[in-house]
């Protein structure tokens, strides 16, 4: 089950990147260029938000039955020490929350702004941390941990 989850883990991580460059080049787009709000804004941020949402759901399954956080959970002082575990065991998955929280919260202020502008400002703003946070949580200077493909 372990390899299965983690490859669907690593097809959808490419998925939530996509939609959500897409999402925040649009709402850029929008609030810098003056623009209307319509439908193509509308599915970029939904999207963005399934995406993210069902890439929260396979992390949080995936973290449960990961070998690497059974190590980590099983001696947390020790695995706090070894960088490798500290990141799979808490970090990454800590880091992702706070992403797909950032991506919820932006796509639901983004329904209450009554002009176009507030709805392309905010998600841009709220996308952008987002897109920030992810781009911090991934092992860069770690790819024997996970490789990126």
């Amino acid at each position: 089950m372990y390899p299965h989850l983690l490859a669907t883990h690593n097809v959808f991580r490419w998925l939530v990147l996509f939609t959500l460059l897409i999402a925040i080049i649009i709402a850029f787009s929008g609030w810098l260029g003056n623009k209307t709000y319509g439908k193509g804004a509308h599915k970029a941020r939904v999207f963005t938000v399934i995406f993210a949402h069902v890439q929260l759901v396979l992390g949080l399954v995936l973290y449960f039955v990961s070998p690497q956080v059974t190590v980590f959970l099983d001696d947390v002082s020790a695995g706090m020490k070894d960088k490798a575990l500290r990141f799979v065991g808490m970090e990454h998955g800590l880091m992702m929350l706070i992403a797909v929280i950032a991506i919820t919260i932006g796509s639901a202020k983004v329904k209450r702004q009554t002009t176009d502008q507030g709805k392309y400002k905010t998600m841009a703003i709220w996308f952008a941390i987002a897109l920030a946070v992810i781009l911090y949580a991934i092992p860069w200077n770690m790819p024997h941990f996970r490789p990126f493909n």
